[in-house]
């Protein structure tokens, strides 16, 4: 049986280091291309502390570079600078992209899904591979059917350059779905500083805190008469993303399909 040809975008990086370490693991697949700005020319075995592996990094991904790797799977977690053209690059050279990196807005999500047809080749886009976190926000849009009352507090470490998090708009996307905009807090509420209430949602707000020793956590507060309920997700290490990771790249591979979240995975 051919082994999963896996490319890494970003593979430099904590989660690029972590994903390839964990692809090395899989009897069904196989590393054939890494990418990042950083450390050019020197193969990733060394960046990784290993032995040598025979691939060099390479720089900004191409068609080309795709193509001649005989890539399946472009794995993403670059930037929200770098991810839409890898993207886009990845769809021409008949590639599946399965995007970790977070930060696309509607519009480019659109116009990839456009390029994904007329190319005939799958994507995957998640906020989160955690399972824990998609658990949390399956969990959330329940409660919303109950609990109009919300508000969400997204942790992350302060290296982490959007806010609010990917997972945090899924969350409210997902609320949303059971909860009609309403007003929330006393009608005449004012800041006097600027933001304290965090982002605005259909009268929900987002909260988003950036610090040292922090890697992923988020919590979905609900209040009601007399009563809350906190549906919390705590990710401590990047291993717990990997499990999401393989399963997408597994999923992902030969797929014509356009998805959007690792829930659309799940049994």
């Amino acid at each position: 049986m051919s082994k999963i040809r896996v490319f890494v975008a970003g593979a430099c990086g904590k989660m690029g280091m972590e994903v390839i370490r964990t692809i090395l693991d899989q009897e069904d697949m196989e590393l054939v291309g890494a990418a990042d700005i950083r450390n050019l020319g020197i193969d990733i075995g060394t960046v990784l502390g290993m032995s040598e592996l025979n691939i060099q990094i390479t720089g900004q991904i191409s068609v080309d570079s795709l193509q001649k790797s005989k890539a399946d799977i472009l794995v993403d977690f670059t930037n929200p600078q770098s991810v839409f053209s890898n993207a886009k690059e990845a769809i021409r050279a008949g590639v599946v992209p399965v995007i970790g990196a977070t930060g696309l807005d509607s519009e480019e999500i659109a116009e990839l899904e456009e390029l994904a047809k007329e190319n005939n080749v799958g994507v995957f886009i998640a906020p989160n591979f955690s399972l824990g976190a998609i658990l949390m926000m399956k969990f959330a849009q329940e409660t919303a059917k109950y609990f109009k009352h919300v508000e969400i507090i997204e942790l992350h470490h302060d290296n982490k350059l959007d806010a609010p998090s990917g997972t945090a708009l899924k969350t409210m996307e997902l609320i949303s779905q059971n909860r009609k905009p309403i007003l929330q807090g006393h009608p005449n509420e004012y800041e006097k500083i600027p933001g304290s209430r965090g982002g605005n949602i259909n009268g929900a707000h987002i909260h988003s805190v950036r610090l040292p020793g922090m890697l992923a956590h988020q919590e979905v507060i609900f209040g009601g008469l007399g009563q809350t309920l906190t549906i919390r997700h705590d990710a401590y290490s990047r291993e717990a993303y990997m499990p999401g990771v393989m399963l997408a790249i597994r999923k992902s591979y030969k797929s014509t399909a356009f998805i959007l979240g690792l829930e659309n995975l799940l049994d």
